[in-house]
């Protein structure tokens, strides 16, 4: 590892993986150690994507481990300062160390990030704030974290349609299986043993006309396939991190690859794609996530939960409790993106995050014109409790069968995996953060 910082207060190394270790000294090290890892992870539960993700730690050694938010900035103006730590309030935490020392510039997507959290306060409801950081542990905030039970096997199944009036179809799936040994393509339907497997569910929805947005989104999925099982170049017990990063590599790789192609073929001017990317390696779900195709989390306990963003206009008004759903279905500007891999965007900020999954969990990724067709309350009956018709029908066909049936004005995409295994394993060990050591 290469030594970043030796201070009284603190040792940060950075890892071969890009990896940021920093370990605690000196006055009160352990309770800054303590703050700044509950600080970090009520900003993951709330989708505060400019600052450092947890990957690990070790409470013996007060080492934390974080992802990487790149190099330290040397200059920026007062104003700017002032709006990005603003920023930072809005989800509810004020840094109370706010100088230029704690800001950092990450290149790959353009993003000014806030780092060091040992002095910062969550300034939300103590109730809210417990509940946020059980949610994002899967445990009490103060009890131990273990690693959780993997899956005992994994059954998915996948459909798109082109609707019923669509010429041609520009969304695609994905359904693949890989390990550092073998790489399958995975059917429409199935179910597999997940020992050893890393499984990845994909869903893209292509722009630009009938022969580029199906370029967009066939290019977006071949390059899942050439990307991501490079995550195995690092040792196992770093690959939370490595998987955050191929993720990110994964969409800034596409989007410039296809903001290229588009320069370069009048045809394809603007051409782009939307992607949501479910990646299960052990008892946790990866994801990475950017436009208006949806990756909803349905909990074996019940309810039904969207983990992606839609970066749209209408999005951010419902995000902010301007909207309903009703509301935000109706909306003329309700497919308007703001963000999308390519599609003539300078830069793009996609989501990534991971949550435990156990078995009795279920995954739903689906295209917009899915959600179009059916409201969340319709999706979940579908995949909970579906008419006893269709029950023997895979869970895909059911959804984007209703979907065109109710819509159609769309093609309609979607791929739902559900997570297979011993219930009485995953209740004894709720699943959380990886503990080092």
């Amino acid at each position: 590892m290469r030594e970043e910082k030796n201070t009284g207060r603190a040792l940060v190394r950075i890892g071969y993986d890009g990896s940021v270790h920093k370990f605690f000294r000196a006055a009160n090290a352990r309770d800054r150690f303590e703050n700044e890892m509950r600080v970090l992870l009520y900003l993951e539960e709330r989708g505060c994507d400019f600052v450092p993700r947890v990957i690990g730690f070790d409470r013996d050694k007060l080492e934390l481990v974080t992802t990487n938010c790149g190099a330290r900035v040397q200059q920026l103006g007062e104003e700017r300062m002032a709006e990005l730590f603003g920023e930072l309030e809005r989800f509810g935490v004020r840094h109370d160390d706010p100088f230029l020392r704690n800001v950092t510039y990450r290149p790959s997507d353009g993003r000014f990030c806030v780092i060091d959290f040992e002095f910062a306060t969550i300034l939300d409801d103590p109730r809210e704030v417990e509940s946020k950081l059980a949610a994002v542990a899967g445990r009490n905030a103060d009890a131990a974290w273990p690693i959780g039970i993997p899956p005992a096997s994994i059954r998915w199944s996948g459909i798109t349609d082109r609707g019923r009036f669509r010429a041609n179809n520009e969304d695609i799936f994905l359904a693949i299986a890989f390990n550092t040994r073998d790489f399958h393509h995975l059917g429409k339907t199935g179910e597999r043993s997940a020992d050893g497997l890393d499984f990845v569910f994909a869903v893209s929805d292509g722009m630009g006309g009938e022969r580029s947005g199906e370029f967009a989104s066939r290019f977006t999925a071949d390059n899942i396939v050439k990307l991501l099982p490079r995550r195995f170049q690092v040792p196992p017990e770093h690959q939370r991190a490595a998987i955050q990063d191929c993720l990110r590599n994964l969409f800034q790789a596409t989007h410039r690859q296809l903001t290229n192609l588009s320069r370069s073929d009048a045809e394809g001017r603007n051409m782009g794609a939307t992607l949501s990317v479910l990646w299960c390696v052990g008892a946790r779900a990866h994801f990475g996530h950017i436009g208006d195709t949806r990756i909803y989390h349905l909990p074996r306990a019940g309810g039904m939960r969207q983990l992606t963003e839609d970066h749209t206009h209408v999005g951010w008004l419902r995000r902010r409790g301007e909207l309903n759903e009703r509301e935000a279905r109706n909306h003329p500007r309700k497919n308007v993106l703001s963000q999308a891999l390519g599609a003539g965007n300078r830069f793009v900020r996609p989501q990534f995050g991971d949550v435990p999954c156990e078995a009795g969990d279920r995954f739903l990724l689906c295209s917009d014109g899915v959600v179009e067709g059916l409201w969340d309350r319709a999706l979940e009956e579908l995949l909970r409790e579906p008419p006893g018709a269709s029950v023997a029908t895979p869970p895909a066909c059911r959804i984007v069968e209703s979907a065109v049936a109710e819509s159609g004005r769309d093609n309609a995409t979607a791929v739902v995996v559900e997570v297979l295994g011993s219930a009485a394993i995953s209740e004894a060990l709720p699943t959380g953060l990886e503990q080092l050591g």
